[in-house]
């Protein structure tokens, strides 16, 4: 009985664990085509501190895991501003994590990080020194000065901190102190006061604010800046400058992450997809190609069912992105398969030229894709199945339950979109494991962790797949603990 006992509490335990990286890895906070940002917030808030009260170990854990970088920084903080319900080791061990998982941070996102635990007045010591080695371990603190400043100064007096060289202290705190600077970026940054030259040496986001204090034009100031962007940012420019007659903002597609890619690619009308097909087509496949390394052709026979119906639209804060998710996972699924079939809820085969549309009959499409006999299935879906309602569950159910009782078939639901109602990404059937999906990058390890999920696999084996991740992450970014 006891024996029984703990089994049910580790199964409780696993599950509420699965529940949070779900939600920690689709959800943002922000308006989804179900629920809106009020909603969104309240229940990720919920689940955040469910997880800080009963399971700090697992909760710190998942930030060696996929999630995406908002949750991560919610995790941090409230890591930080509950010291005192640490042990010692748990603390050391929560250093180690978050100075691996900041090191992997855009820069903008640690700094915000920084303010509110400023806001929140959490300065005690452990958050002071892990502030400190983090701005150590910055390659460049001058840029940081020049991009930053606000951010990088308020940090310093936070942490009780000095710059790093007296010059950069005066940059920060009394710029109009020198009339000279010998770093040359905060020479070029005292110049483009007076100076229009300069202003195109800085990075954009700065040189954008000398271009309206001098009164450049638009176009003068991108067809000037554009060798200074990052590729970021000339994709999202280069559509703004082509308007502008401008042809020298071009992004180098083949170098752009997948699901960025396949997001831009979605943001394009059809009419010009339709003609720059080669270009697109070959720039998916190289970014997939890519994703896929080693793994590329192992998979063996895999089918896709990819959910394009009217709800994968979004939201205003999220446009098009369980589409550009499903998009990106159809050229992902096609590097690693070595037979590879797609099949998108609206029945179109042509996925350049895919758009949302329509209801979602994601169980005929399951019904079409079980007649190809896979040897994997993946599902991406919102997990809305309403052409007819409940036909997915039905179908899944009666295959594992009596058509496919050994599992020869491997089957796993990918979810881009968090329900806030459930406190969960939806899911299709019970007999089907489901995961939150964010990136389409995370595919094969969501498929890993999917094993979870599924209920084949108990508390012991969760906690280990937790604890490699977090050893190669801590590996890969080794940093001076936090102490």
């Amino acid at each position: 009985m006891r024996m029984d006992s703990e089994s049910y509490g580790d199964l409780v335990v696993a599950d509420d664990v699965l529940l949070f990286v779900n939600a920690a890895i689709t959800s943002t906070g922000q308006r989804e085509f179900h629920s809106d940002a009020d909603r969104q917030r309240l229940s990720l808030d919920f689940l955040h501190a469910y997880m800080l009260g009963n399971y700090r170990d697992l909760y710190a854990g998942v930030l060696a895991l996929d999630i995406n970088d908002h949750n991560a920084v919610l995790i941090i903080r409230g890591l930080l501003e509950t010291p005192g319900e640490a042990t010692a080791d748990q603390r050391r061990s929560e250093g180690r994590l978050i100075a691996s998982r900041l090191a992997r941070m855009p820069p903008q996102r640690v700094y915000k990080l920084f303010d509110a635990l400023r806001r929140a007045k959490v300065n005690n010591r452990r958050t002071r020194a892990i502030m400190r080695d983090w701005l150590s371990a910055r390659q460049d603190l001058a840029f940081d000065a020049v991009k930053y400043r606000g951010s990088l100064k308020r940090a310093l007096r936070h942490a009780h901190l000095t710059p790093g060289t007296e010059e950069l202290g005066t940059f920060l705190f009394a710029p109009a102190a020198h009339a000279h600077y010998a770093t040359p970026l905060l020479e070029t940054w005292r110049r483009a006061h007076y100076e229009q030259s300069a202003l195109y040496e800085l990075p954009y986001t700065v040189a954008e604010g000398f271009a309206a204090k001098h009164g450049i034009p638009r176009n003068v100031f991108l067809e000037r800046i554009t060798p200074r962007l990052t590729r970021l940012e000339t994709l999202r420019l280069q559509e703004s400058a082509r308007a502008r007659g401008i042809t020298g903002v071009q992004a180098d597609l083949a170098r752009m992450p997948l699901t960025r890619l396949a997001t831009y690619v979605l943001s394009l009308p059809l009419e010009e997809r339709g003609r720059r097909r080669a270009e697109l087509t070959r720039a998916l496949e190289s970014a997939a190609a890519r994703v896929a390394g080693s793994h590329q052709g192992t998979w063996g026979k895999v089918t896709a069912v990819l959910d394009d119906s009217f709800s994968t639209s979004g939201s205003a804060h999220k446009r098009r992105r369980p589409l550009a998710v499903a998009l990106a996972c159809r050229y992902l699924l096609a590097a690693l398969a070595d037979d590879y079939i797609a099949l998108w809820t609206s029945g179109r085969t042509d996925a350049l030229l895919t758009y949302p549309y329509g209801p979602s009959p994601v169980g005929r499409r399951i019904l079409d894709a079980l007649d190809t006999a896979p040897t994997r299935l993946v599902i991406v879906s919102d997990g809305w199945d309403n052409a007819p309602p409940g036909l997915a569950a039905e179908v899944l159910r009666i295959w594992r339950t009596r058509l496919d009782s050994e599992r020869r078939t491997s089957i796993v639901h990918l979810n881009p979109v968090y329900d806030a109602a459930d406190f969960d990404v939806r899911r299709l059937s019970p007999t089907v494991p489901t995961a939150g999906i964010r990136d389409a990058e995370d595919l094969p390890a969501l498929v890993e962790l999917a094993q979870f999920a599924e209920g084949r696999t108990g508390l012991a084996e969760l906690i280990a797949y937790m604890d490699t991740r977090a050893a190669r992450m801590t590996q890969a970014h080794p940093q001076e603990e936090a102490r």
